[in-house]
């Protein structure tokens, strides 16, 4: 349906044959599709419940900022905003080209662009949240990849670093949550988490992805 190419490589959006899925490949190598769409959404609802459990009757007040490390297909987006507590999210997407796909009608699955709470760039997470100011948001969702052992772009490995983290725990207000998708075990993850934050929590999450039963692993660390 439509193809990108930067120095990163390429980036094409496939419309399949057998189910009429849409399905985004970067560089030859599945990403997401509109079918198995659990782990995007798990990833929303986990990290905004896990902020409630922090924050506890101040959430049920103060307005909830997000901030997302990639749009993809839009289905962390969509589920974050199902929730009205969100006031706002900024979404930043380092493949131009999918925010053009969406804005075009392309990716019709979802439509959540359009809501009048969402700011979206184009750029890579680790630069933009430099713009961020501090305390300024109350969760952090990052999917740019599918965890420190499945690289997209090996740039993203900087996602994981003790760096970057300890720029989105100053970004955080106090009781806020930095989530990270993992498909695998990432204790160098963790550790890296436990330099940074207060309270850090490996959660072990059952996803179905179609009819297969798997775990994906999310790290959450709190400021308090």
């Amino acid at each position: 349906m439509a193809r990108a190419a930067t120095e990163r490589g390429e980036t094409v959006l496939i419309r399949r044959g057998d189910d009429g899925a849409l399905e985004l490949r970067v560089n030859g190598v599945f990403v997401m599709d509109t079918v198995h769409t659990a782990t995007e959404r798990l990833l929303a609802t986990t990290t905004l419940e896990a902020y409630y459990a922090s924050a506890g009757v101040r959430a049920a007040t103060a307005p909830i900022r997000v901030l997302i490390g990639g749009l993809g297909l839009g289905f962390t987006l969509q589920e974050v905003l199902a929730d009205r507590r969100v006031s706002r999210v900024r979404v930043a997407e380092i493949e131009s080209a999918i925010v053009d796909w969406h804005r075009r009608g392309l990716i019709p699955d979802t439509v959540a662009i359009e809501d009048e709470r969402v700011e979206l760039v184009t750029g890579e997470i680790t630069e933009l949240i430099a713009d961020q100011a501090p305390s300024s948001v109350e969760a952090i969702l990052l999917d740019v990849d599918n965890g420190p052992g499945y690289l997209v772009y090996t740039a993203n490995a900087a996602v994981y670093s003790s760096d970057f983290l300890a720029v989105c725990h100053e970004t955080l207000s106090p009781y806020g949550v930095t989530a990270i998708w993992s498909a695998d075990p990432a204790p160098e993850l963790e550790a890296a988490m436990r330099d940074v934050f207060e309270a850090v929590e490996e959660l072990t999450i059952p996803v179905m992805l179609g009819r297969h039963s798997t775990t994906y692993h999310l790290y959450v660390g709190r400021r308090v």
